[in-house]
């Protein structure tokens, strides 16, 4: 690796130093400052190799200063970190040509080889976008997956790449679809929306690229399909996995030529559309399977959005929550607030049914609720009726079961998800019926049941007494 003058920025001391020790260890020569003021006087004395800055400077928006420099200086490489964790700080640090974006707290092996790949390949060109202001988007999360995702819409707004959005159902895979649309470049023509699944298959083709009078019976007049209503814009293709294998042809017929024609139609119309698709399902298994053409997966999958689910990012659930009931007050319901109490409750739900479950459960709660402060009773009660708890008795595995108690816990008894029982109560419950069901299967002899389960006789024998097992009087048999 090419040692590099780096030069970094942040008013916090402690961060300012960690991040001097790391890139000094890396072989860097580096150089810091604490202020807006003090980076233009290093940048006055000779340009870095990379400059490294936080956004707020206690003197202004280190954005600003930044799109300046990389507009003086076309080759000048900018990392940009940010305790403002937003989609719109990602989007703002792109157009403003940063070459990457750390949101904070950051892995320091991530800046180095940031450092490393910014002195090795050089600057990304800036994308010509408007500046949106902070919290403009209809994304919300700060949790560090969130951040992932942000990193990756920004950097495919000022392009034409396709994207392949995938995750659960509920997670938000249109709103991304949107958020790439409206901060890109052809943000003032359409985004039209089709689901795929909600489409006969005998349709589909005459939904896509419409069809003439008399193509097929009923066709009364002429009809403008999707790819034409969509012109100049984005054409979001939801659920793309349910797509028959015939239209999946001729969309990739498309998507080679990028040109069609209408059912029944002989004129050839140039398709200007950026294509953005999503779905809930692998679409690689699909392939696998054959239910899915390898050629089209690969021309869908240009850029991969992968959203996680709310389970996994449980950081930002307060913050949707919040959101939504603002959300509903807007709309004519009365104000609500969170109590903090409420809040844990809804930070220890599975949500399978992720964030449309709920902003479903806010704006229900918000309807119904007399009390402006909602607590944890409330929630529990709203959570009991919604029916989205997974049955105990379904056989999805120990995970799902062991989840399945921890939802129950957190609704008929939430003080033991903070009182330190809650290790030693989970495995006892486990344990339980395992050790009982081994020792029916061999009879009641313990010497067999401990051999099967893989302990000694005398680790079962502890275990019997701790959790109260009846053996009925039984002693081990003789083998």
């Amino acid at each position: 690796m090419t040692p590099g003058n780096i030069l970094v920025v942040d008013d916090d001391n402690a961060i300012r130093t960690v991040v001097a020790q790391a890139l000094k260890r890396a072989g860097h020569r580096v150089t810091t400052a604490a202020s807006l003021a003090e980076l233009q006087r290093e940048v006055a004395r000779g340009l870095p190799d990379v400059l490294v800055t936080d956004v707020v400077l206690p003197d202004g928006n280190g954005l600003d200063l930044v799109g300046e420099l990389t507009a003086l200086h076309p080759g000048l490489p900018v990392i940009v970190f940010s305790a403002r964790n937003t989609l719109a700080t990602a989007v703002r640090a792109n157009e403003v040509g940063a070459f990457d974006y750390l949101p904070k707290p950051f892995d320091l092996d991530a800046l180095t080889h940031a450092v490393a790949s910014a002195l090795a390949r050089g600057r990304r060109r800036p994308a010509d976008l408007p500046a949106p202001e902070d919290g403009s988007s209809s994304l919300i999360g700060r949790s560090p997956a969130m951040q992932e995702v942000y990193r990756v819409i920004a950097r495919v707004v000022s392009n034409e790449l396709t994207v392949l959005i995938s995750g659960e159902s509920g997670t938000g895979k249109e709103l991304v679809a949107r958020a790439i649309h409206e901060l890109g470049p052809r943000r003032r023509a359409p985004f039209v929306a089709l689901n795929m699944a909600a489409i006969p298959r005998e349709l589909i083709e005459a939904e896509l690229f419409g069809h003439e009078r008399g193509a097929f019976t009923g066709a009364a007049a002429r009809v403008a399909g999707r790819f034409e209503q969509a012109a100049g814009g984005t054409l979001f293709l939801d659920e793309i996995g349910d797509m028959p294998m015939d239209a999946q042809t001729r969309l990739l017929r498309v998507l080679q030529s990028g040109e069609f024609t209408t059912v029944g139609g002989a004129r050839t119309i140039r398709a200007d559309v950026r294509i953005v698709a999503a779905t809930n399902k692998d679409l690689s298994a699909l392939v696998q399977a054959g239910q899915f053409r390898e050629d089209l997966f690969y021309r869908l999958n240009v850029v991969p959005v992968s959203l996680p689910a709310l389970r996994e990012r449980r950081q930002d659930i307060a913050l949707l929550a919040r959101h939504f009931l603002d959300r509903a007050a807007e709309s004519g319901l009365p104000h609500k607030l969170l109590g903090e109490d409420a809040l844990a409750v809804l930070e220890s739900w599975e949500w399978p049914g992720n964030v449309r479950e709920l902003e479903n459960l806010m704006r229900r709660i918000a309807a119904l609720s007399r009390d402006e402060w909602i607590d944890a009773r409330t929630i529990r009660a709203a959570l009991g009726e919604s029916g989205a708890m997974p049955p105990a008795s379904r056989d999805e595995g120990i995970e799902a079961a062991v989840r399945a108690r921890l939802q129950r816990l957190a609704i008929e008894e939430p003080h033991v998800l903070d009182d330190g029982t809650l290790y030693d109560r989970i495995i006892g419950e486990v344990e339980r019926p395992l050790i009982e069901a081994m020792l029916a299967r061999h009879g009641g002899n313990q010497l067999r049941a401990a051999r099967a389960l893989g302990i000694n006789r005398n680790t079962l024998r502890k275990r019997l007494d701790t959790l109260g097992i009846d053996t009925g009087g039984r002693q081990d048999g003789v083998d």
